[in-house]
């Protein structure tokens, strides 16, 4: 469920996909200020998914933890002070 929890994801690298341990995120496009609109993303019960606003290519890794990313780089931490939504 969409939430403060939800975990984040940019893809300021330009890489072609993205692998996470969640199936339901948010997708910023890049980091603040250069983001798009954040978007709610849920895989249901597939396995990969496409965000409508920038077109990254996200796939559920079962390795990774559930705030993990591969590349690294890809998960965003807020800073602090920021809201959880923006």
């Amino acid at each position: 469920m969409h939430g403060p929890a939800t975990p984040k994801f940019t893809n300021d690298a330009g890489v072609a996909e993205i692998r996470i341990g969640v199936k339901e995120f948010e997708c910023i496009g890049a980091t603040p200020p250069y983001d798009h609109p954040h978007v709610f993303l849920d895989m249901g019960r597939g396995t990969e998914t496409i965000c409508p606003y920038c077109s990254t290519l996200y796939k559920y890794d079962a390795s990774l933890g559930a705030g993990d990313a591969l590349p690294a780089s890809a998960v965003y931490h807020a800073p602090k002070g920021e809201k959880a939504h923006a």
